[in-house]
């Protein structure tokens, strides 16, 4: 592709990929602005034979920015929460990742999806991160975003409508402005998602600017030395970028592969919904936890939209992001492990 040809897509790409955000985000669609560029560098790439490929640069300092928004939910108020309540977190938490590990497990066991694909995305966290960390482990991160952005989809839809049965305040569907910029915001996430990249290359970590960025931000909120709260002018480039970058690797036997296991990978998600709802159901009963909150709570990923609608809807906020934080901690030390030795098993024991 010449240079010429080259510009004028990337053009194309960067306008259809924010008329689409635009729209899916006027709706109140979770991940908009990263659900959006990925379809439109899924149809460029499959359907339009448009070829480019992301700098890798821009991906590290994406992965970055994604670390500092997760330091931002880890916080002196939900640890208060956490030692407060631990074995509810600690029992609720493992009981649902297990039950994440062995629906991966069973897909990987019937075909759905090749074996590290299916424990990656089924695994309940961030949803973002939980795509670069499995990319980061040699998982293929096209599959995997499309299970992962499959349930954030069904968590948010369902969450929103719990929301709006036992909330105290409709979920607005409007967002901050991207241009509404905190000045003390915008240098702090830059200077420790610089690290973030800085410390990612020097311990040669999979995902390691993710990780060492999500360690220094968390580290200063709970120090008390530090906010970290990235701005939207720096989040939304940088779910773009994943999204180019996850979209732009799809062929057209991923999208065919993607969409014969579409209704099986609905279901997978359903049933783990259904499980948090059990969970949920618990937690109201046993331990006087209202039903917003315990739904929340025990909403298996889309941390980012969930934390949106405990905001805005009168929920325990640190309580459900308390429950969140911890999962997705546990899910980050323990995922690359269970994924090989699920994936190994599964391919045992399949037919």
């Amino acid at each position: 592709m010449t240079p010429v040809r080259d510009w004028r897509a990337w053009l194309g790409l960067t306008a259809t990929s924010i008329a689409g955000a635009l729209l899916l985000d006027a709706v109140g669609l979770p991940a908009a602005w990263l659900l959006a560029p990925m379809a439109a560098a899924i149809v460029a790439a499959v359907f339009a034979g448009v070829e480019l490929s992301m700098p890798g640069r821009l991906s590290v300092a994406a992965q970055a920015l994604i670390g500092c928004l997760i330091a931002h939910a880890i916080t002196p108020g939900i640890f208060a929460t956490l030692l407060r309540d631990w074995p509810l977190f600690l029992a609720t938490t493992t009981a649902t990742i297990v039950v994440s590990a062995l629906l991966g497990y069973l897909l990987a066991r019937w075909r759905v999806v090749p074996g590290t694909v299916a424990i990656w995305g089924s695994t309940p966290g961030g949803a973002t991160a939980m795509v670069i960390m499995a990319q980061a482990w040699g998982a293929d991160a096209r599959l995997v975003a499309v299970m992962v952005y499959l349930r954030v989809v069904m968590v948010a839809a369902l969450a929103s409508c719990v929301a709006l049965l036992f909330g105290r305040h409709a979920v607005p569907l409007t967002h901050v402005s991207p241009l509404a910029v905190d000045p003390a915001a915008l240098p702090l996430t830059i200077a420790i998602a610089g690290a973030g990249v800085a410390g990612g290359h020097l311990l040669k970590l999979p995902a390691g600017a993710l990780l060492c960025a999500m360690a220094i931000g968390a580290a200063l909120n709970l120090a008390g030395i530090a906010q970290v709260s990235p701005p939207r002018l720096l989040l939304l480039p940088a779910y773009v970028v994943i999204g180019w970058r996850i979209g732009l690797g799809f062929t057209r036997e991923t999208l065919e592969a993607s969409a014969r296991a579409l209704p099986r990978l609905m279901l997978a998600a359903g049933l783990l919904l259904a499980f948090g709802g059990v969970m949920a159901g618990l937690l109201v009963r046993f331990a006087d936890i209202d039903p917003l909150t315990a739904y929340l709570a025990t909403s298996p990923g889309g941390m980012d939209a969930v934390a949106v609608i405990a905001s805005t809807s009168g929920a325990d906020v640190p309580f459900v992001m308390a429950l969140q934080v911890v999962r997705f901690l546990m899910v980050m030390i323990a995922g690359p492990t269970l994924a090989r030795h699920l994936a190994r098993r599964a391919n045992a024991d399949g037919p």
